[in-house]
Order: C-alpha cells, then sequence, then structure tokens
C-alpha cells in the first residue's frame, strides 16, 4: 500500500524526468493519433519501438499540460488496485485533464480506473507491449470507449531520415540488415535486440501467460525468425523443441504475435473456416529481429525483402492475405471486404522465374477483379500489359517511400 505523498513524489520525478527526454523523430503517425474526449486511445507495439516518445511527441504538440505515469518504475513496485484511490486524488489535485498512462495494464484492474477517469472527462492515452492489452478487460469495461492504433519500429522512409541517408538500394539493404527498432538503429550493438526479446519473453510472456518452458518458446521464436515467408502449420511442427501439443504450439503463436515478434498471414479465401484450416506464412515484426536471431546459414534475400514488404502493407491495411492458386501471389490487401491490390516480391527476376511470379500476379489479379498489380524487386524497372491489365515492377526502394 502507497501513501498519497510517495505517488506524488514518484509523479513528480518522472514528470521531470520525461519531460527533459529527446522528441527524437517526429512519427509519421503522430498526426493520426486520435484525440477524443472521455475516450482512451490505446497505443500498443514491440518494446522498444518508441512508444513513450510518440506519447512526449503528442504532449508537446498538441496539449500546453498533461500528467505521465509510467507504471514500470520500481519505486511503484507492489502499486495495489486500493492505491488507486491515492492516485486519483494526486491526479485531482493538479487539475490535470490529460493523461498519459505507460504500461498500466501490469495493475490489477487498471481498467475500471480509466473507466471511472473517462467518466469524469478526462483524456487519456494508454500505451503498452501487448498487442490485445488485455482485451477482455477492455471489452467488459471500455466497451466503445476506446480506440486502439499500433505503433512500429521505424518504417524505411523513418529510416533514413534518422540515419540521414537517401532513398536507394543501399539505404533498402542496410535497413534490410538493421531494421526499425530506434535503439538498435543508433548503436548497431546486437547484445541490444538479444536482450529486448529475453525480456519480452520473460517479462510479457512468461510471467503474464505462466509459460514455464521459455527455453522452448525461445527455440520456436528462433525457428520462426529463421523462416519467414514460409508456410506453417501448427500440426506438422508438434514435437518441435519438445512442445508436443498442437494446442500448446498455437497458444506460442498466439503469445508471439501479441508481443509483437511475429506475424503470421492467412490465405485469401472468402470463408474464415478456410482462412482458418489453412496453412500460414510467417513474418518478423522487425528485420533486425531475423539478422541477430535468425539461425539460418544462408540469407534468403528474396524472403527477406518479401518481409519487409510485409511490414509496409501492416503499416497501412488491417486486412492482408496471400493468395494460392495454380499459382501463388505474395499479397492481397482488402479494405471493407474488397480487395484493393495485389502484389508480388521478388528480389530478382530473370528467365528462370518470370513466368511463375508473373503468373501468379496475374491470377489473383483476375480472381479479384483488379485490373493493376505490382511486382517489387531489388533494382528492376519495367511495365507489363495484357488483355486490359496493368502489372509495374518497381524497385523496393521507391515503392517503400512513396
Amino acid at each position: 500500500m502507497f501513501r498519497q505523498e510517495q505517488i506524488a513524489k514518484v509523479l513528480d520525478a518522472q514528470q521531470v524526468f520525461f519531460l527533459q527526454k529527446e522528441t527524437g523523430l517526429e512519427r509519421e503517425i503522430l498526426e493520426i493519433v486520435p484525440v477524443i474526449d472521455s475516450y482512451a486511445t490505446i497505443i500498443t507495439g514491440i518494446r522498444r519501438c518508441g512508444k513513450s516518445t510518440l506519447s512526449l511527441q503528442l504532449l508537446k504538440k498538441k496539449f500546453t499540460n498533461a500528467l505521465y505515469i509510467h507504471f514500470e518504475d520500481i519505486r511503484l513496485a507492489g502499486f495495489e488496485t486500493s492505491d488507486f484511490i491515492r492516485l486519483h486524488a494526486v491526479i485531482e489535485l493538479r487539475g490535470i485533464k490529460v493523461l498519459f498512462f505507460d504500461e498500466i495494464q501490469l495493475i490489477n484492474k487498471w481498467e475500471i480506473f480509466i473507466n471511472q477517469l473517462l467518466n469524469e472527462g478526462y483524456i487519456i492515452f494508454i500505451t503498452g507491449s501487448n498487442a490485445t492489452l488485455l482485451s477482455v478487460e477492455l471489452g467488459t469495461h471500455l466497451t466503445g470507449r476506446h480506440i486502439s492504433i499500433e505503433l512500429f519500429p521505424f518504417s524505411y522512409k523513418e529510416f533514413v531520415v534518422y540515419k540521414n541517408m537517401v532513398f536507394n538500394e543501399e539505404s533498402l539493404a542496410n535497413y534490410l540488415e538493421t531494421g526499425g527498432i530506434p535503439a538498435y538503429v543508433k548503436s548497431a550493438v546486437d547484445e541490444l535486440l538479444v536482450n529486448l526479446v529475453d525480456d519480452i519473453l520473460y517479462r510479457d510472456i512468461a510471467v503474464r501467460y505462466g509459460v514455464h518452458d521459455v527455453n522452448s518458446l525461445r527455440q520456436l521464436l528462433i525457428y520462426l525468425l529463421s523462416n519467414v515467408g514460409n508456410l506453417l502449420s501448427a500440426n506438422k511442427l508438434a514435437g518441435l523443441y519438445g512442445i508436443k501439443s498442437t494446442t500448446t504450439l498455437l497458444e506460442y503463436f498466439s503469445y508471439l504475435k501479441n508481443a509483437y515478434l511475429i506475424d503470421f498471414l492467412p490465405k485469401f479465401d472468402y470463408s474464415l473456416k478456410a482462412q482458418a484450416r489453412n496453412p500460414k506464412k510467417i513474418y518478423a515484426m522487425d528485420m533486425g529481429l531475423v539478422s541477430v536471431l535468425s539461425d539460418s546459414f544462408s540469407a534468403n534475400e528474396g524472403h527477406r525483402l518479401e518481409n519487409l514488404v510485409y511490414l509496409h502493407l501492416r503499416h497501412r491495411f488491417i486486412n492482408l492475405y496471400y493468395f494460392m492458386g495454380k499459382n501463388e501471389c505474395d499479397f492481397v490487401a482488402s479494405e471493407n471486404g474488397k480487395a484493393k491490390m495485389a502484389i508480388q516480391v521478388c528480389a530478382h527476376i530473370d528467365d528462370q522465374n518470370f513466368d511463375r511470379e508473373y503468373n501468379g500476379l496475374i491470377e489473383a489479379m483476375q480472381s479479384l477483379n483488379l485490373i493493376e498489380g505490382v511486382i517489387i524487386t531489388l533494382n528492376q524497372t519495367d511495365t507489363f500489359e495484357k488483355e486490359g491489365l496493368t502489372v509495374r515492377m518497381i524497385p523496393a526502394y521507391k515503392y517503400l517511400s512513396e
């Protein structure tokens, strides 16, 4: 149990430290973060992707006065539900109506406290490192009163600006290797990403979900990072690293996904049951994780480029799929149930793979009634037209910077 005076001192110290931090590179998402009275804006993303920095940018750009409270602070260790009463009193004494909460989901019944503040007219922003951010609690107590957005590591455009580079094949290769975790982009110290992953596995997954065999979970993650762009079936992986149950494997997949380490791309199908039944493709949520943690001895340039394009699309579309008919198309993006674009990715187009890549894209376009499609490569440019269909071949650094 905390005294009100203790809480006030911690908040004062946090506020001074937070406001003295550098605002860093202004994130692309800053302009679209919703600010709505009596609503909670939930910002989620992988640890160390810049959520706290985004909060600072938002605070300084849109508000004259706001209060920042971070619950992963040793001085707040042992904070209990009953302490929210004293925290509420501290907030009231300051007369500040805009509140930023970082990792508040660590405290039991936090959502009831947030609901109380919303009823009192506060503007609230919550940042956390879990994709669901306790979706059960949100659905129970904040139904219709919260908006969720995702923050990702630096995009290619942000990476180029931060590194003071230009959009070309060289900067793309650099980004493919480094990824976008801001601290790693700045330091290039591999141990930083290794420690980040261990923090996520132990603090965000093992503790939260009661996983005892963290070593098997880590081995599974390394396997997935080593197979980006490949199809995955839980049934075929049963028994891998001593994980005998398909149910356990599926649970581990969801934990890794919710922590923003891995994502899974379903096959396009109008039937949701068919989507769930078919194998999914694996993608890492940051390319630096693949570079540092993958145990693949040969870098698959095509799959790494495919993963990079996936991340670009993932920033912009909620509904993404791969297409599989007689041929395969890497990505189909849709909005409101309607296909918007079809994209094929291939590092280098040559005589041996042109027909496969081109025909897969054309089949997807015809099936989904699209008249334009894109083939993304490392450095090739071309245009093809056939029966009213247009296919553009474009270098990745141009596509990602458009």
